[in-house]
């Protein structure tokens, strides 16, 4: 990456100088190698029209943009109107006059005084938008430009591609735009200074005649977002050569659920060589770091991810060492695996469930999508022989395929969870053999839907609001709780996200971000102030809330009936992660409980509890160091001063500002191996 150079200045500023013509530009959005949707912008010389809609499994954003340019390519007027992917209304609404700005999202009114350059960042605005701020900052003849609510973007000018499609062979180039959120934006721009394609390792959208590049930009995405982590490795893993010893700590003992009296943990390679007395002396060469009176947890599992470069780091540096992933795409999972593995980046250890689902209008693009039992049969065989610890069915799954595809990751030694397929039930599920329920929402659908409803759309979410009215003591609901109970069937409820789709309100910091919220980049904070689903009906606010408390309860009996609690958040882990496990002790979990729930249980649930899930001599060196005493306040485990996995030590206190967050916790001393005399 490189900044621009006065030629490339000068040209492209020629370029975007020149009169603005009427058009029509057309992109398609690809995930998954298929077409979902679309992103259209009628430019009409300084007014732009913008129609943005894709669902990818049965969800997506629906937006209208009105923009309104000035000479130098600044908004001075742009209305957005519409829905966020799970539904909730967009009316956000910006103007300038002169040096003043006002503005309206999910966050309330604002309003500055501008002197000079400022583009307004949107809150809901579609990827055509990256492009709005690149031609802006170009056209200004710089590389940075102050943002609107707050912050500064930044323009990092990369290579130059040559692509083909139906408009011929274009010559365009990668920038990158960073500066308001955890990661830059990707796009790729045209000689003309017009956006060619938003591109990301997820999805990409192109324009509208180079679909046949989309898998290719994809590919190139992917690598751009692994030089950065491949970058970010080099500057924060400590490697020490020689042991080290991390001196008075108290280490979480998960079997007897309390802290040990202060003592001394010595790495050696990648593996835990002993756990001494505070007062063994040192041998020669060690390195010492001071725990300071901490607590040392075994590194902990995150058990519902869909993983990606950015969130395995945010992860690991949350304490999150083992990570199982839900669904990906299965080309770009394992090329992950691979530079975790080899130490090219940095992440936990990532176990796999093979995601199936079937083809429908509303498919999940992950995975391997069937149209028929043999299909999924083979599904199932293709897992097996890559190693993958389970099955994760989907929504547009067939239920009559269930049976035959359980059979046959049993046979081949696989696990077979998921969601529920649309026109069954849970306990169909549980009957036909699955040995894991996904989402607690799937579970108690049962209850309140009738079985001609479609779940594969967002009903699956808006249905929720019918269970206030539901009696949990009911024969129909107390089957159902003891049933799992019954079979033994653990349940991965990822609360944190009711708790989000059901709470969460415009203008308000979400209860499960209050610890974290001032921390992150202002574009992050933003986006957590908003709702993510409409509750604007009458009775509708009141229906969700009393959903959420329904939910609480539901999961309460099925812990205290004994059902293991698996802990999981699809919702990319980290912060949300913590909050999850916070969220264990409304339901009658204690802290000591939840942390050896979320190290030793899942260690041991996925065969790995010989090597990880607690720190004992011979074991591998994963854990994390916290400054306070999480058996008595569960949130001790959100401000971690140091994080060993596989031996490499992390101190977030150096990863955090690589992604404009604020830390947590300061690192703990170090003294080189040099500085220690060993006791005589």
């Amino acid at each position: 990456m490189k900044l621009l150079t006065t030629a490339a200045l000068a040209a492209l500023a020629a370029a975007l100088a020149a009169p603005a013509s009427a058009e029509v530009q057309r992109y398609s959005v690809i995930f998954g190698g298929k077409n979902v949707g679309h992103l259209n912008a009628d430019v009409q010389g300084a007014q732009t029209a913008i129609d943005y809609d894709f669902k990818n499994n049965g969800r997506g954003p629906t937006m209208k943009e009105s923009i309104r340019l000035d000479a130098n390519g600044l908004p001075t007027a742009w209305d957005i109107t519409g829905a966020t992917t799970f539904g909730s209304k967009v009316e956000e609404h910006f103007a300038r006059k002169g040096g003043a700005a006002t503005w309206t999202d999910s966050t309330g009114k604002g309003s500055a005084a501008v002197k000079g350059p400022a583009v307004y960042v949107a809150q809901s605005g579609s990827p055509w938008s990256t492009g709005l701020y690149a031609r802006a900052i170009l056209k200004a003849g710089g590389t940075t430009i102050p943002a609107l609510p707050g912050g500064t973007l930044k323009l990092t000018r990369g290579e130059a591609l040559t692509v083909n499609g139906d408009g011929g062979q274009l010559q365009v180039t990668r920038y990158d735009l960073g500066g308001i959120d955890t990661s830059p934006e990707t796009i790729l721009m045209d000689a003309d200074g017009e956006m060619f394609a938003a591109v990301s390792p997820r999805f990409v959208i192109v324009r509208a005649g180079y679909e046949g590049e989309a898998e290719r930009l994809k590919t190139l995405a992917a690598k751009w977002s692994t030089d950065r982590f491949v970058d970010i490795q080099k500057k924060v893993a400590h490697h020490y050569e020689a042991p080290v010893r991390i001196r008075n700590v108290r280490v979480f003992d998960p079997k007897t659920q309390a802290l040990t009296q202060p003592v001394s943990v010595i790495v050696s390679g990648n593996r835990i060589a002993a756990v001494e007395p505070l007062d063994e002396p040192a041998t020669k060469g060690e390195v010492t770091i001071d725990g300071a009176g901490g607590t040392l947890v075994a590194g902990m599992y995150e058990m519902h991810a869909h993983t990606g470069q950015e969130s395995a780091l945010l992860n690991l540096i949350a304490g999150v060492t083992t990570m199982r992933d839900m669904g990906n795409d299965n080309a770009v999972l394992a090329k992950l695996i691979e530079r975790i593995d080899n130490g090219i980046i940095a992440g936990p250890r990532i176990v796999r469930a093979g995601f199936v689902e079937g083809k429908s209008p509303y498919s999940a693009n992950n995975g391997i999508l069937v149209n028929s039992e043999q299909e999924a049969i083979d599904a199932v065989r293709w897992y097996a022989a890559r190693d993958f610890w389970s099955i994760k069915s989907y929504n547009s799954m067939n239920p009559a395929w269930i049976p035959a595809m359980v059979k046959e990751a049993h046979r081949l030694g696989l696990k077979v969870q998921g969601h529920v397929p649309a026109f069954a039930t849970a306990d169909q599920m549980v009957e036909d053999g699955f040995d894991e329920l996904t989402h607690i929402n799937q579970f108690m659908l049962q209850w309140v839907i009738k079985p001609t409803e479609d779940t594969r759309t967002l009903f699956r979410l808006t249905a929720l609001k019918r269970l206030p009215g539901l009696d949990l003591n009911s024969e129909r609901v107390q089957h159902s709780i003891n049933l799992v109970a019954e079979k033994h069937v653990p349940m991965d409820v990822t609360l944190g996200i009711h708790e989000n789709l059901l709470l969460n309100r415009d203008g308000q910091v979400p209860r499960g971000a209050a610890d974290y919220f001032s921390h992150m980049p202002i574009g992050t904070q933003r986006g957590l102030k908003q709702a993510w689903i409409d509750t604007s009906a009458p009775g509708d606010d009141a229906a969700y809330r009393g959903a959420y408390d329904k939910i609480v309860q539901t999961i309460r009996m099925l812990n205290d009936k004994g059902v293991m609690i698996v802990p999981g958040t699809d919702t990319g882990g980290s912060f949300t992660y913590h909050r999850e496990l916070e969220l264990y002790q409304t339901v009658g979990m204690t802290a000591p409980q939840i942390l050896k729930r979320a190290t030793w249980d899942m260690a041991h649930y996925l065969g790995q509890d010989q090597r990880l899930g607690s720190i004992e001599k011979g074991k591998l060196a994963d854990f994390f160091l916290v400054p306070g005493d999480p058996t008595k306040d569960l949130k001790a485990i959100k401000h971690i001063a140091m994080v060993v996995k596989d031996g490499v030590f992390y101190y977030p206190e150096e990863v955090y500002p690589e992604f404009g967050i604020e830390p947590f916790a300061p690192a703990p001393k170090v003294t080189p191996s040099s500085q220690v005399t060993p006791r005589s």
